[in-house]
């Protein structure tokens, strides 16, 4: 049975609303690769999604990231990671798991906690960039492109 996930893709929007950075945490995986990532977690038996995601935002960016989500947030896709690569975009090894994605702007401090490293502010252009993309696991930079789409700053 698959498993309900939140992707969150932190931003930093300026006066006029326009996205104008992206922040990607920076991990060290399993065989010692670094990766870049969203921040990404499980919704939990009785939680609401709306309380998962500020869950995984406070546990990945700290408790004065200031996340502004909205009272009914609405995702800007819906990503099927599937354990066989190739059925989608999106891959992980693990399970069959359906996550709700997000773009988030996050005003304050934030300091990444738990397995990440750092977070690291990306201009669009920068995380749209063949670089970073390659950088991203699992199908996360498709869906850091699609987030920059949505929000009018892919091209």
């Amino acid at each position: 049975m698959p498993i309900l996930y939140i992707d969150a893709v932190p931003v930093r929007v300026d006066d006029s609303g326009e996205v104008s950075r992206v922040g990607l945490l920076l991990r060290i995986g399993p065989e010692g690769n670094v990766s870049r990532a969203l921040v990404s977690g499980r919704v939990h038996h009785h939680e609401r999604v709306r309380d998962a995601l500020l869950r995984h935002l406070e546990k990945d960016l700290g408790p004065v990231a200031l996340p502004r989500v909205p009272v009914s947030p609405q995702p800007f896709t819906v990503a099927e990671y599937f354990p066989t690569p190739g059925v989608t975009p999106y891959h992980d090894p693990r399970q069959h798991a359906v996550a709700l994605a997000y773009i988030v702007p996050v005003a304050g401090d934030c300091r990444p906690r738990q397995d990440a490293l750092d977070l690291v502010w990306f201009t669009p252009e920068e995380a749209a960039s063949p670089m970073v993309q390659q950088e991203m696991p699992g199908g996360q930079g498709v869906l850091l492109k699609q987030a920059l789409a949505h929000v009018g700053r892919l091209g």
